[in-house]
């Protein structure tokens, strides 16, 4: 897949997983940390205390909190959705500086990695090379694009099935903690992370964007939406 050339006011989808389709996040602990990444390395500015999140000795994620007044973060992206998944994850994003997603995905990777690589006593790469990237250039690709990356964790339960109820979809969703979706739909999870006005706004509030989520789950299998959107695919 070519780079993007990344251009102001564009909405990307990002993705990685890990290399050789490794999994990435082991643990609930190593989840946690990936979520506050995405908070921490949001800025412009350097992290004052990347130790803050993990104690290796305690297994603990929130040992010594960092006061950090948010008014005063210069974010470099807008984290409009997310996904995390046992060997990759998925992001939604839109730069607020000149080579704001590079310089975010390069302080994500990193960072990650180095924690990962210390906590299991590994060396090397632990994600596929470069992040992949694709310009929302279509309003389709937009339309459905947060929904395929809030479904994705079906696939851990429920990949190719078409029997199972769409409730049970929804609630599975509805519980999966290391996504977006809970906070769009009015429960909190990991509000800090996204910015989801925008997103609300276009879908008619919380309660829409739950009700067309679950038309989505009705109608996915027959309607085209998932195919429409096969070229940002990765797993």
């Amino acid at each position: 897949m070519q780079k993007p050339q990344f251009r102001d006011n564009y909405i990307y989808h990002v993705f990685n997983r890990g290399v050789d389709k490794r999994t990435i996040f082991m643990d609930g602990a190593d989840y946690y940390r990936f979520v506050h990444q995405l908070y921490e390395f949001n800025n412009e500015d350097r992290v004052q205390n990347v130790r803050y999140y993990f104690d290796p000795e305690t297994m603990s994620v929130e040992s010594r909190p960092v006061k950090r007044i948010v008014s005063e973060r210069k974010k470099l992206v807008d984290i409009f959705v997310f996904t995390l998944m046992p060997n990759h994850f998925h992001l939604m994003l839109r730069q607020r500086i000149e080579n704001g997603i590079v310089k975010f995905m390069q302080k994500l990777g990193t960072g990650y990695t180095m924690y990962f690589n210390k906590r299991y006593e590994r060396t090397g790469s632990l994600l596929q090379g470069r992040f992949k990237a694709v310009m929302l250039s279509r309003r389709e690709h937009f339309v459905y694009l947060p929904y395929y990356i809030h479904t994705n964790p079906l696939s851990l339960n429920y990949r190719g099935s078409t029997s199972i109820d769409w409730r049970m979809k929804l609630d599975y969703l509805t519980k999966y903690r290391w996504s977006s979706f809970p906070d769009y739909i009015g429960r909190k999870n990991f509000p800090s992370i996204t910015e989801r006005a925008y997103i609300l706004n276009v879908f008619g509030g919380e309660a829409e964007y739950k009700q067309h989520t679950a038309s989505y789950l009705k109608e996915a299998s027959g309607n085209g939406a998932i195919e429409s959107i096969q070229d940002v695919k990765i797993d």
